[in-house]
């Protein structure tokens, strides 16, 4: 069975266009639908499940009615990827299991008041847990608050989503030079810049991750305007490609 993954946002918090802003990149995603950026998320299909990944999206309940998806697997806990949970978990029916890392605060009261959502399947760095027969890795992430990416492997497909986070830990970047996704989906934030941001990977960044990696497509998530008016004006190195919202990636 083919393995797709769907882009539903390719933006950070202050999403593109930002409020207040008239660059270029801004001007542009007001007059044309298809350079907004949502909060960056995803959608898993595996044989006939789908997993959302991360739930950042405000209109959540809307474009998922219930028993569209089976599950979430969130990275972290910062707002501008739970917020849909928040309307989510007052819903009616069957409990939802949500996997996400060990972070004992969450986002504000949604473990004190779960309603539908079941937080209890806590995942571990490098541990390998199923989604109806699609293998998944917890690999660990440089956020400022605890932060998963997610290698998501089949039998013949690797996908590897890493997502909030600035340059890779050692033990992550080893973990994929050893087990070679096919497509690399990557928080890329800014254009180059002198220094690393915090929190966050520019360009230059993520190319110097992928000499290492060695992956032969490189998809760019979780961009900001400052790099998207970079990008009208430059070209991406060869295997380097600028996600965006509604992008399918399907491996066979």
């Amino acid at each position: 069975m083919s393995l797709t993954l769907t882009l539903t946002g390719t933006g950070g918090a202050q999403l593109v266009p930002v409020f207040g802003c008239d660059c270029a990149a801004c001007l542009r995603a007001r007059q044309q639908s298809q350079y907004r950026r949502q909060p960056c998320s995803g959608v898993v299909q595996f044989n006939d499940a789908v997993t959302l990944l991360d739930a950042g999206l405000a209109d959540l309940i809307e474009r998922f009615p219930a028993g569209q998806f089976q599950q979430i697997m969130l990275t972290h806990y910062h707002m501008d990827h739970v917020q849909g949970l928040f309307p989510l978990r007052w819903g009616l029916g069957a409990k939802i299991p949500v996997y996400g890392p060990p972070d004992e605060q969450g986002c504000d009261d949604l473990f004190k008041h779960p309603g539908l959502l079941d937080f209890s399947h806590i995942v571990e760095p490098f541990v390998v847990f199923d989604l109806q027969g699609l293998q998944v890795t917890p690999l660990p992430l440089n956020h400022s608050k605890l932060t998963f990416g997610y290698l998501l492997e089949s039998a013949h497909s690797r996908i590897a989503w890493l997502s909030d986070t600035a340059g890779l830990p050692d033990k992550t970047l080893k973990f994929l030079l050893n087990n070679r996704p096919q497509v690399v989906i990557i928080d890329c934030s800014e254009p180059p810049c002198a220094e690393t941001p915090e929190n966050h990977n520019d360009l230059r960044t993520v190319i110097a991750l992928n000499e290492v990696i060695g992956c032969p497509r490189v998809v760019l998530t979780h961009i900001g305007h400052r790099f998207d008016v970079w990008l009208m004006n430059n070209t991406l190195p060869t295997g380097f490609e600028a996600g965006f919202d509604g992008m399918r990636i399907v491996l066979d």
